[in-house]
């Protein structure tokens, strides 16, 4: 099938088909021409160098990746091509030289994927699915729990102490570290995935402290605001604690279940794996 064929039976798969602002979102060939045969798909967080190399190796010609390919939102490149960027210019000729497709699929797997006669973010679900927690699973997409605004809620059956639960994302996302900030002796019966915390976070830490919500996975994590504020609750004993585990780190795990259900949404079938962009950071510790 052509790849922009697969592109758009893919779309068709999504609660937001139809919705969502094909000027405007996201989700667009980020690279190549996608008027071409599929000859096998890689799924990833983020299509980095490595990726690519990676697709190259198993003969694939399709990328389809969560965030930006070239550094900047919307993968402007006329900046690069002003200043000659050397990074740039290596990178685009690897994909050239074999022809490959990228394609963001970020508001489309986030609007939802079908899931037990409805539909769920598809990249919270992945984690869920990767951490064995879809049994856990307390909310859906974009909703509000209770005065907190987060993504999807786990609820455990038992409380696990915060050190263990940082450990098991370690392991089990295979990353090279995380950060903990707050009480890590808090007992966690409640996990959030919480939206982006930038900068300013006065509303973030006033529904948090008004929330049941134990431990807050988070994205971006900045020493200032919203950290300084957790770090306090866990210096006065306060059950909370906030997992830093990375924007990437965080959403890879849904690319990685998009295997389980690339064939239906793609309607065909295509040799298919994914390639772990992997952890952004090394941690050197005394």
């Amino acid at each position: 099938m052509l790849i922009n064929q697969m592109i758009e039976n893919i779309k068709k798969y999504h609660k937001g088909y139809g919705t969502i602002d094909e000027a405007t979102t996201r989700d667009q060939i980020l690279y190549g021409d996608a008027n071409q045969e599929c000859t096998g798909v890689v799924t990833t967080c983020w299509a980095s160098v490595d990726v690519i190399r990676f697709a190259i190796e198993k003969g694939a010609n399709f990328i389809i990746c969560h965030e930006a390919l070239f550094w900047n939102h919307g993968d402007h490149t006329d900046w690069l091509e002003e200043s000659k960027n050397e990074v740039y210019l290596e990178k685009k000729q690897l994909l050239d030289d074999h022809g490959i497709v990228v394609w963001r699929n970020h508001d489309y797997i986030h609007s939802g994927i079908p899931y037990n006669g409805s539909y769920i973010d598809g990249i919270f679900l992945g984690l869920a699915k990767k951490m064995n927690w879809d049994k856990m699973i307390k909310n859906t997409v974009n909703s509000m729990d209770d005065t907190l605004e987060c993504s999807t809620a786990y609820e455990f059956d038992h409380a696990i102490e915060a050190t263990d639960l940082a450990k098991q994302l370690v392991d089990t996302c295979n990353l090279n570290g995380i950060k903990l900030i707050g009480n890590d002796q808090a007992k966690i019966k409640k996990a959030a995935v919480l939206f982006h915390v930038f900068g300013d976070a006065k509303e973030q830490i006033v529904n948090t402290d008004k929330s049941d919500i134990d431990c807050l996975l988070t994205m971006e994590l900045i020493d200032f605001t919203y950290a300084e504020y957790i770090r306090d609750s866990g210096c006065l004993d306060k059950n909370r604690v906030a997992l830093g585990m990375g924007h990437f780190n965080l959403e890879e795990p849904g690319m990685e279940y998009m295997l389980t259900y690339l064939d239906e949404a793609a309607q065909c079938h295509v040799p298919a794996w994914f390639k772990q962009s992997g952890d952004n950071y090394k941690y050197i510790v005394k």
